[in-house]
């Protein structure tokens, strides 16, 4: 079975799977960039992504995609067993570390979504960084109610 395998991938009649989207700023590498898909009327929506760092500290300090009028920082924490959120000024990434911005936690929240978020399609998201300058990527659309990287 892996010879047959193998020998189809090596023709074409089969493809690998496709790693994750990955982009680069400076010395943080972006992946993974998802949201949730939202209904009709929603104003607004989240979005993820995983911020790996191979340098010194660094600060996420603002984004922006045209399918919001804005987009903030914000983290999850239960405090006294009530849910709450925070709101961040900047996200920030340590060297050498990675950052996990994922429901439930600290993720970027898109207010006055312009237009629903459906499934399957994407839409750019430009994020800068202190240290690391600006970068534009794509954020891939899964369905409403999806839990984490990964899922889709």
């Amino acid at each position: 079975m892996r010879r047959l395998m193998a020998a189809l991938l090596c023709i074409g009649f089969v493809s690998a799977p496709a790693a994750a989207d990955e982009v680069k700023a400076g010395t943080i590498t972006i992946a993974d960039a998802w949201a949730r898909a939202t209904p009709p009327a929603a104003q607004v929506g989240g979005a993820y992504l995983i911020l790996k760092n191979a340098g010194s500290p660094d600060k996420l300090v603002s984004a922006s995609t045209p399918v919001a009028e804005r987009t903030e920082f914000h983290r999850m924490s239960l405090e006294d067993g009530v849910m709450k959120m925070r709101h961040l000024p900047a996200i920030e990434v340590p060297a050498h570390g990675t950052i996990e911005l994922k429901p439930g936690g600290t993720h970027l929240m898109l207010v006055g979504l312009k237009q629903p978020l459906k499934e399957g399609e994407r839409f750019p998201l430009t994020l800068r960084f202190e240290r690391s300058g600006t970068v534009e990527l794509q954020v891939a659309v899964r369905k409403m109610g999806a839990s984490g990287h990964g899922s889709h």
